[in-house]
């Protein structure tokens, strides 16, 4: 089933649990991220939990869906989908209408 089509606009479908793990756990407020951490292995550690927690791997998703399941996490959406993309972790078109996930995190379940 095409995820863009589908009843649920998001298309996450079944979204990893709302509670974070331990690791990153410090940095979210009622399942939201308020502030990106400044430590840089902080950061690291939360954008690839959100990675693995927005898209999966190899799962192209248009610009619109991910930036609604994004929006879920955050109040700046963009800021953190060029984050995702700046850190190596999600891939887009030239044209911005697609992402996808490319690498395995440690958060995903194997």
């Amino acid at each position: 089933m095409d995820r863009a089509r589908s009843s649920d606009p998001t298309g996450v479908g079944d979204p990893a649990p709302a509670t974070p793990p331990a690791s990153v756990a410090r940095f979210f407020r009622h399942g939201t991220l308020p502030v990106m951490p400044r430590r840089l292995a902080d950061r690291d550690r939360v954008l690839a939990y959100v990675a693995s927690r927005t898209l999966p791997v190899d799962d192209p998703v248009g610009e619109r869906a991910l930036t609604l399941r994004l929006a879920e996490l955050t109040r700046d959406p963009v800021g953190l989908r060029r984050a995702l993309v700046d850190a190596g972790l999600v891939t887009r078109t030239r044209d911005g209408a697609e992402y996808w996930r490319t690498r395995v995190t440690e958060f995903d379940a194997l």
